[in-house]
């Protein structure tokens, strides 16, 4: 099933999707355009991954780490589906970042990998821009990088992990105002969802919707006003967003 949060009519409520159709709670059939989409749940911590395909890490010059590279997310920097994403006046590089989104069904605590599914509740996409005029370097990443407002677009939908037998064998694409301009596999990840899971809990307690971004692949361009950004998973749905300058000139 999946699953979204969406403001309609005034209230915030839960939907489902059914033969392309999002049916609220009430059992009120609405369509895409008439409500607005939040971020399919309420986040815990999130979790990023850095360079955790080869083929990125190769296209950044950079060898795969042999430790996962993770950083920590503010909450303030989810939208919604739709949602708009502010570009610094001063920025020169602005670029998508298509991942899938594992998300933390219950607590977990030295898991091994071999039961790390047990405790995912399901999947999401996100597209977790980066400023890279910010950016100190890739094994220290700069606040302003990863965690401004508004620049972490996920959704729209929270999609069971019943319904993806194999995520680590999803195609993910983005799209620049309809041209294809990235295009890779989850097989390319360096360290799987498993494995960070056991990785992760094995030194902190994960909690119910902790999120984690395992990264992207190779196919980064950069992004300007007016663009808009499709990040697509194979059997999660298209991600849509468009860039806005940012009034306030950058940071």
């Amino acid at each position: 099933m999946k699953r979204a949060r969406v403001a309609y009519g005034g209230s915030i409520h839960e939907a489902t999707e059914k033969n392309g159709q999002i049916i609220l709670g009430s059992g009120m059939t609405v369509k895409e355009e008439d409500v607005v989409w939040l971020p399919p749940l309420e986040p815990g911590t999130i979790f990023a991954l850095g360079l955790n395909y080869a083929d990125h890490a190769k296209e950044l010059a950079f060898k795969a780490p042999s430790e996962p590279l993770i950083f920590l997310k503010g909450p303030n920097t989810l939208i919604g589906h739709r949602g708009l994403t502010k570009r610094p006046a001063n920025a020169s590089y602005m670029h998508y970042e298509c991942e899938l989104a594992a998300v933390i069904g219950k607590q977990a605590r030295r898991v091994k990998q071999k039961d790390a599914y047990d405790y995912v509740k399901g999947y999401t996409i996100a597209n977790d821009y980066a400023v890279r005029d910010y950016l100190e370097n890739y094994y220290r990443p700069n606040l302003k990088v990863k965690n401004r407002d508004g620049c972490t677009p996920i959704g729209p939908w929270l999609t069971d992990a019943e319904d993806i037998p194999d995520p680590m064998n999803l195609t993910l694409r983005t799209f620049i105002n309809g041209n294809l301009t990235q295009e890779g596999s989850t097989r390319h990840m360096v360290f799987t969802i498993p494995y960070l899971i056991e990785y992760l809990s094995g030194f902190m307690t994960l909690n119910e919707n902790d999120i984690i971004l395992t990264g992207t692949p190779e196919g980064l361009a950069n992004t300007a006003e007016g663009d808009v950004v499709i990040a697509e998973i194979e059997g999660l749905g298209r991600l849509v967003n468009t860039i806005v300058s940012d009034g306030e000139g950058g940071l």
